[in-house]
């Protein structure tokens, strides 16, 4: 009876190990202000490591029988692949934009913490959970020139007038906003409607770009 007790007590401390590890990722990135944060990271882990304990040792009791033969990785593998609707549910596209890819790996990636203290690899479970926090934090924080611009779509109202690109071009350069694309659309004679794809450099705001452009008296609205 007791070595069953101190095997339960073994896989235990497998879950305890990973939902704390999972609990860090999502502190990290709820600190982000990100939609999937400890919560969501933790239970991930906890149950990831429950499934790969099952997986490897819930069919101990039937694997003595002669004509029962299991793969214990396919439970693993299926874990793996289920994952993939709580990853999509945190990516949100809007215009051109995308967010949420970072947060989305961070939960894959959890799920192989998980899978890790399941299997009883702690090491392995720890040190990805380590390594994830610091690479997340270096990242973020200290190689900002790293980073690409962020792309987003504003669309303007405006009147016609000539030199029209070369305006626009003009404006948006004094603040090192770059147009990728420009589509026109004529709405009446005298007003164009402005598809614009712009690149942002880093730390630029909404707001910034309201300021920019709410002064140029050609611009009658501005969609952002």
């Amino acid at each position: 009876m007791w070595p069953m007790i101190f095997v339960q007590l073994e896989y235990l401390v497998r879950i305890l190990g990973a939902a704390i590890c999972g609990l860090l990722v999502g502190y990290e990135r709820e600190n982000h202000l990100k939609t999937a944060g400890i919560r969501t990271h933790t239970i991930v882990a906890l149950a990831s490591a429950v499934m790969m304990i099952i997986s490897k040792y819930g069919f101990q009791d039937i694997l003595a029988l002669d004509h029962i033969g299991l793969d214990p990785s396919r439970v693993a593998a299926g874990i793996v692949t289920a994952i993939g609707f709580l990853g999509a549910g945190v990516i949100f596209t809007r215009n051109i934009s995308v967010s949420g890819l970072t947060t989305a790996a961070g939960i894959w990636a959890t799920v192989g913490i998980g899978m890790a203290f399941g299997a009883g690899m702690y090491v392995l479970g720890i040190m990805t959970t380590v390594c994830i926090l610091i690479f997340q934090f270096i990242l973020h924080r200290r190689f900002r020139w790293l980073k690409t611009p962020t792309i987003q779509q504003i669309t303007l109202v405006m009147n016609n007038t000539e030199n029209i690109k070369s305006v626009l071009t003009d404006s948006f350069s004094i603040k090192d906003l770059k147009i990728m694309t420009m589509k026109a659309t004529r709405l009446d004679g005298q007003t164009l409607k402005i598809k614009l794809n712009v690149a942002f450099p880093e730390d630029y705001t909404y707001q910034d770009v309201i300021d920019l452009l709410k002064d140029n008296p050609q611009i009658k609205s501005v969609d952002i």
